[in-house]
């Protein structure tokens, strides 16, 4: 089913700002003070402090130490970090007294934001098979300058700069045009039974549910539809949803920040990154959103990322590894010095590591996309059901 089956009407939403706070999560203000948290139920008020704790200390993990920022294994802990403030959410909206009117618009525009996810969700499982066809590029060259071969001949040397050849200029062509893979249909959940690929690969695709997105559509543009509009709730609002409107505008952030981070890490289609998060110092979590978020700011700021398709760490080391093997084989005269020989093996082997990083991640990665976006779905489904009051 296409995503545009699941579009409302809301409207434009203006873009947001930013904001800074100590990572001294304890002695942050909270955003619901004594006035407003007398018209709450005392246990539904404790339920939603947890929910904020709970945020915080999953975005503080990954701020922190542990798996290197933009890397793949990052990224699918940023997934699973979205996949837990979800399902808590979900448990929060549909537990709770949900007061009319208000909490229903609230909850109707956070649907509409997190169903322009599912376009992002798309491209990014598009991203990732791009990945996965540069890695049969790789493995090209790690079998053809592999270990087994005891001296490096003519031949060899001829098929890895082949490959590597073919890698830099598929490379390049996603730079000029954004992406090539907007062009095929998607639909996470069904099997095809076609041939995988064009270069014969015989692996079975996840579709989703929805088309792929066209060749007009924008990351960059989709980003700012996500994250227009975003506005901490007023005291009055708090009063009038008994609370609720403060998880809201917390999982309004969540879903930002996940879409924001997964389009500047994988290739998508016109990657734009100019979008600022606006946090009030009283949430617990802002410190750790705004660290991530200048974090990777400043990686996409420096001069050997600034025209990258993507920021994982892994597409880096690839474009290191690949320009510096090139540049080898370009230089190497037969009969090969040992010296020159030990370097080539050397830039295979470091190019291998890369590879095998990608062959343990990107399974696990696309089946974290493919589950949030169904979680998505699923959930905006059971809201609306919610909403219109079917049992």
């Amino acid at each position: 089913m296409p995503t545009a089956d699941f579009q409302g009407s809301s409207a434009p939403f203006a873009s947001t700002g930013r904001s800074f706070l100590s990572l001294r999560r304890d002695h942050a203000a909270d955003p619901m003070d004594a006035h407003h948290r007398h018209h709450i139920d005392a246990g539904e008020q404790r339920e939603l402090d947890a929910f904020q704790h709970q945020v915080a200390d999953l975005f503080h993990d990954l701020a922190g130490g542990g798996d290197e920022i933009l890397s793949i294994s990052w990224v699918r802990r940023l997934l699973d970090t979205f996949l837990v403030c979800q399902e808590e959410f979900r448990v929060i909206l549909f537990g709770h007294r949900r007061p009319p009117a208000l909490m229903d618009r609230l909850v109707s525009d956070f649907f509409e934001r997190a169903v322009k996810a599912l376009d992002v969700c798309n491209a990014v499982r598009d991203g990732v098979d791009q990945l996965r066809q540069w890695r049969k590029h790789l493995e090209i060259v790690i079998v053809a300058l592999g270990p087994h071969h005891r001296e490096l001949g003519e031949g060899q040397l001829r098929r890895a700069k082949k490959a590597l050849g073919d890698l830099a200029i598929l490379m390049l062509d996603e730079k000029d045009s954004g992406s090539v893979l907007s062009q095929r249909n998607r639909s996470f959940g069904r099997h095809s039974g076609s041939s995988s690929s064009s270069s014969g690969g015989r692996r079975s695709h996840f579709r989703s549910l929805s088309w792929s997105v066209s060749r007009s559509w924008s990351a960059s543009r989709q980003l700012q539809a996500i994250g227009n509009n975003i506005a901490a709730p007023r005291g009055h609002e708090v009063v009038e949803t008994a609370g609720l409107a403060v998880p809201v505008f917390t999982m309004n952030l969540v879903l930002l920040f996940v879409m924001w981070a997964l389009v500047a890490a994988i290739p998508c289609q016109d990657r734009g990154l100019q979008i600022h998060f606006s946090v009030p110092r009283s949430y617990l979590w802002a410190a750790s959103f705004t660290s991530l978020h200048e974090r990777i700011v400043e990686e996409s700021k420096k001069k050997d990322r600034k025209n990258s398709i993507g920021l994982l760490k892994e597409i880096h080391q690839i474009e290191k590894c690949v320009h510096h093997l090139i540049d080898l084989i370009d230089a190497v005269q037969l009969p090969m010095a040992e010296e020159k020989e030990m370097e080539v093996r050397q830039g295979v082997q470091e190019l291998a590591q890369v590879c095998e990083v990608m062959n343990v991640g990107l399974e696990p990665l696309e089946r974290l996309v493919r589950e949030v976006f169904l979680r998505i779905v699923r959930s905006r489904t059971e809201g609306l059901d919610c909403l219109n009051g079917v049992e």
